[in-house]
């Protein structure tokens, strides 16, 4: 009873506002509920990537422009790094340690190759931010790695990979657990 004389109460506030504000509906931010809450932000240094220092960028900016619940930012002067992002000589991998943690290898093989740095980054990123492998896959799917072939230039997730992004980064970045395990994404 109680709730319903709550719920009548709350919406005869509303009609009246709605009438007193000549019929427009308007929302008001203080009691917007579903506000989103701030991002998780993950810092990286990306000052061991060499040559794919753009690459790198591109790849961070394309998961800044796809997901709204993490954002990568560039580690400050002397803080230590989330994401460590180097280049080497073999296959590009990226060693998570957590969610949001890890090492970002940028691997000159698969460059030598002819893959897409930026698909590089953004899919080695992506397994930063919790996505597995999906092998093998359509150049639609960033997931799907090198098994799209060295002509598929798609930096971009599709939108189950950017939902999945999403839901782990939905309740903020829990610390970490002592049964998680170091994981190795050789791509």
């Amino acid at each position: 009873m109680l709730v319903r004389n709550l719920v009548r109460t709350a919406l005869a506030g509303a009609l009246t506002a709605v009438v007193m504000l000549g019929g427009q509906a308007v929302a008001a931010s203080a009691a917007a509920p579903d506000e989103a809450a701030a991002p998780v932000v993950l810092t990286y240094d990306a000052s061991g990537s060499e040559e794919f220092a753009d690459a790198v960028a591109s790849g961070v900016q394309v998961w800044n422009e796809s997901v709204t619940g993490v954002r990568l930012e560039a580690a400050g002067a002397g803080e230590q790094a989330n994401v460590r992002i180097v280049a080497d000589d073999g296959w590009p991998r990226a060693i998570t340690t957590s969610l949001g943690n890890g090492i970002v290898y940028m691997g000159r093989e698969a460059v030598q190759q002819g893959y897409h740095t930026t698909r590089i980054a953004s899919h080695e990123l992506g397994h930063i931010l919790g996505l597995p492998d999906m092998k093998p896959g359509p150049c639609s799917s960033l997931m799907s790695g090198s098994s799209a072939g060295p002509e598929c230039t798609n930096p971009d997730p599709d939108a189950a990979e950017k939902a999945e992004v999403e839901e782990n980064f939905a309740g903020g970045l829990a610390e970490t657990r002592g049964d998680e395990r170091t994981k190795v994404f050789a791509d």
